[in-house]
């Protein structure tokens, strides 16, 4: 078959862009590299790298190959690690979050984690609750923070406290000496979430009445995008409430305030993986993230 150290290899000489770079790495000649590759290449049947051109790539059966032997050298190394340092974290942590998180609790939970687990590295993505339930069901997270609505079957889920939305405008903005109505609401641009996102179709939906004429809906993946706009006056838009409280930014926006038919469906967050790959970090996040879960700062 194949050993660990062949699957290293690869993965040096795709970072490295060649063979050459690689077997430096190794202080082994080019010819050694090459040979080695051949022979496994030898071994599974199949070319692992197009070398019609002076590029070295992998192919489409030596990119599957990689990628499912990444899965075991992570599985290699976690059970290193947990039989000959029970109860010490290390290596890389994969943690995906939703933007609203980046705004209110990561930065003090991810100082937390720093501390109590100084050997951990920390690699984060940031995308929509969906994008993150499917990242993490093909292992390539550890854990992600993510709205209920999305965690993969077979995760579990520690939820959070839920998190209000509200309207906001630019601080110049005149308003009306009484909530607005939906009605007038929907006289104004609105930027919000992204759209196919809970609150984006919350929002197309409640202004979907046949007497109220339907608002210019502008949707953003980037939660800081939809604050800028909205400081800009380009629109009005929807915020998770915390992002502004707690925001340090000099943008000036204001709230809105609305009549009940207006109100947004408060967001609720959960902190998500698999227990069966992934309990020992899953649950020191959870402890580090309801530490700080929508205290004051």
């Amino acid at each position: 078959m194949f050993e660990f150290k062949d699957i290293e290899i690869l993965q040096d000489i795709v970072k490295a862009g060649g063979f050459r770079a690689a077997a430096q790495k190794y202080d082994l000649s080019q010819s050694a590299i090459s040979s080695r590759v051949s022979a496994l290449e030898k071994k599974l049947g199949i070319m692992l790298f197009d070398r019609s051109n002076r590029q070295v790539r992998l192919t489409a059966a030596g990119l599957r190959f990689l990628e499912e032997a990444q899965r075991l050298s992570r599985a290699r190394d976690r059970i290193w690690q947990e039989l000959t340092h029970p109860g010490e974290l290390s290596g890389t942590v994969r943690i995906g979050v939703a933007e609203t998180i980046v705004h209110t609790i990561l930065t003090d939970m991810l100082n937390k984690l720093k501390d109590d687990y100084p050997k951990v590295r920390f690699e984060l993505s940031v995308d929509t609750s969906g994008q993150l339930a499917m990242t993490m069901a093909d292992d390539a997270l550890d854990v992600a923070i993510m709205l209920r609505e999305s965690v993969p079957q077979g995760a579990v889920a520690a939820a959070l406290k839920p998190v209000q939305l509200g309207w906001y405008c630019t601080g110049s903005m005149e308003l009306p000496d009484h909530p607005m109505s939906l009605a007038e609401l929907a006289e104004h641009a609105i930027v919000t979430f992204p759209k196919g996102t809970p609150p984006f179709r919350e929002v197309e939906s409640i202004f979907s009445a046949p007497d109220i004429s339907p608002p210019a809906l502008h949707g953003s993946a980037s939660l800081s995008t939809v604050k800028h706009l909205v400081g800009g006056g380009f629109g009005i838009g929807v915020l998770p409430s915390l992002m502004v409280t707690n925001s340090v930014w000099d943008e000036h926006i204001k709230a809105i305030p609305v009549q009940e038919e207006a109100r947004l469906t408060d967001l609720h967050f959960v902190i998500s993986y698999y227990p069966e790959r992934n309990r020992e970090i899953g649950e020191a996040v959870i402890e580090a993230a309801r530490l700080f879960d929508q205290t004051d700062r």
